[in-house]
């Protein structure tokens, strides 16, 4: 009796494990305000497919393709696709440590900042003054650029974006190869997308440091030199990894899906 009473706890929480791990899962997607990130998202690709109407649909998409951008660009499958490579690639101690992070008065500042940002950064003149501001600091001993580029280096940011934006073009080709509009084979898509790796390299820099700056701004020294220093953690090191992983996934989906509607809707046009 005093053995099975010993084992039945152990049982019990074996039994709940998975369901306190699923809820610090959801804690985490929370405490990074994913579904506004996503939202944010969601704007700016609607955006980009306005162009894409103007460029290669001659502004004659209409209402048809307002739909298909709109179910394409899904802030839900967005959440849903970086929730599971957080799942896989932040666990255990590493969770915990991120949670109490974002969850501090500096951590629930700093997302919001990001968010807000890249809000704004939608605005081509606010892109443009951060870009301006990036080229004018670039090169010198400003600390606080010191420290940004501290975190991309670290973060090896510029290479993962480098990296998530020509799969997604690699994708987008893919799906106007499917769709009919482009007679291609992998190859010949591989190696298109491969020649504008410095063009894209170049002004992922730029954007990336003049986002960067622009989201911090409001940021004492002792506070971004407190985020750099979590972001340099193990913890901080596997959300980087899984955010990068995830949103990447979902980008390629996006640029695969895009590219097939647009084809299909240049074929409709040709009949």
């Amino acid at each position: 009796m005093i053995r099975a009473f010993a084992i039945a706890p152990l049982l019990l929480v074996m039994a709940f494990a998975p369901a306190w791990a699923d809820a610090r899962l959801t804690v985490l997607v929370d405490v990074l305000k994913l579904r506004e990130a996503a939202l944010i998202l969601r704007e700016e690709g609607i955006t980009y497919a306005e162009d894409l109407n103007t460029d290669m649909l001659a502004g004659d998409g209409g209402a048809g393709w307002q739909q298909q951008v709109e179910a394409i660009y899904d802030p839900a499958r967005m959440v849903e696709m970086v929730r599971r490579d957080l799942k896989i690639g932040v666990f255990g101690e590493d969770r915990g440590d991120v949670i109490a992070f974002f969850s501090s008065d500096l951590g629930v500042q700093i997302v919001d900042l990001e968010n807000s940002a890249r809000a704004a950064i939608q605005d081509p003149d606010i892109e443009a003054a951060a870009r301006e501001r990036y080229a004018a600091l670039a090169g010198g001993d400003d600390p606080r650029l010191a420290m940004i580029h501290e975190m991309v280096e670290g973060g090896d940011m510029i290479n993962r974006n480098v990296t998530s934006a020509m799969n997604a073009n690699y994708q987008f080709m893919r799906g106007l190869v499917t769709g009919g509009a482009l007679e291609m084979s992998d190859e010949d898509i591989l190696r298109d997308v491969a020649s504008e790796i410095d063009e894209i390299t170049e002004d992922t820099t730029a954007w990336l440091y003049g986002y960067m700056l622009l989201a911090y701004s409001p940021l004492s020294d002792d506070e971004l030199a407190t985020y750099v220093a979590f972001a340099q953690t193990q913890a901080g090191q596997s959300l980087n990894a899984a955010l990068f992983d995830g949103f990447g996934k979902a980008y390629e989906d996006i640029s695969y899906a895009l590219g097939r509607a647009v084809a299909l809707n240049m074929t409709a046009q040709e009949l």
